[in-house]
């Protein structure tokens, strides 16, 4: 199985990217975040076009979360408890695989009250999946706002103080993983820091000024079936990019 996921900071500016994307790389399974549409002008064509069903929920202009799948998705849900107002999570099953593409509230910054939310959305959201890991394999992907550890920024030192790198942020990511979850990306080797993201201002992604802040999650006997962690600079070098590159995860199929 071939898993993606992609903060794509606009579907409209990235409509044609996405199209690319998906005809090279062939997913069986893209999570998509910040689609910044609703839903009644969701580009459903896009995706009917290279043959794939989507799930997406949008409400506005920000936020937007989307499922594009191979097959059809089951038991689909928006949100995640209370958070109608911000399309934030989507959920469905899978290939018997229960998978959530979710947009982690930034924070902004530690004195401000999204900072507040973000932490409660994440406690809500390691509810849900404690739920969800009761009745079977589960996949958190998504943009999360926090990069796991030191070795996940170019530069801890820069970011100090500031929210994505905070104690209490890593440690609502930890609960997650406590939970019986694995993040993919964390133990694959490699020579480069693997990260996901990029600011467009003063030449980040050139100079490498990156953080790994989009991850899988995953339960433990899917992460004992993960061949590949790579991320694709390539999107991410293309012309009017993301800011984010996506994640793609390939799984071993079961036999």
């Amino acid at each position: 199985m071939r898993f993606a996921t992609w903060n794509v900071n606009s579907l409209r500016a990235r409509r044609e990217l996405v199209a690319q994307w998906l005809r090279e790389q062939q997913p069986d399974i893209l999570c998509l975040q910040e689609t910044k549409v609703k839903d009644a002008e969701f580009p459903e064509d896009l995706f009917a076009e290279v043959n794939y069903h989507v799930a997406h929920w949008g409400v506005s202009a920000w936020n937007g979360v989307a499922l594009v799948t191979r097959e059809p998705v089951e038991q689909l849900g928006l949100g995640i408890v209370d958070d109608a107002e911000e399309a934030r999570c989507i959920t469905g099953i899978v290939g018997g695989i229960r998978v959530f593409s979710v947009y982690v509230p930034n924070g902004r910054s530690l004195d401000d009250p999204h900072y507040v939310y973000k932490l409660e959305w994440l406690e809500l959201l390691r509810q849900r999946v404690a739920e969800e890991l009761q009745r079977g394999p589960v996949i958190i992907a998504g943009d999360f706002n926090i990069a796991p550890t030191d070795a996940d920024v170019y530069d801890p030192a820069a970011l100090e103080g500031a929210t994505h790198v905070s104690e209490p942020e890593r440690m609502a990511l930890q609960r997650l993983l406590d939970l019986g979850l694995v993040d993919c990306g964390a133990r694959q080797p490699s020579d480069e820091p693997s990260f996901t993201w990029w600011d467009y201002r003063q030449g980040a992604f050139r100079r490498g000024m990156g953080m790994r802040i989009d991850l899988v999650l995953a339960s433990e006997s899917l992460q004992q079936r993960v061949r590949s962690v790579a991320v694709d600079r390539a999107a991410r070098a293309a012309t009017k990019p993301s800011d984010h590159a996506p994640l793609v995860v390939e799984f071993e199929d079961h036999d």
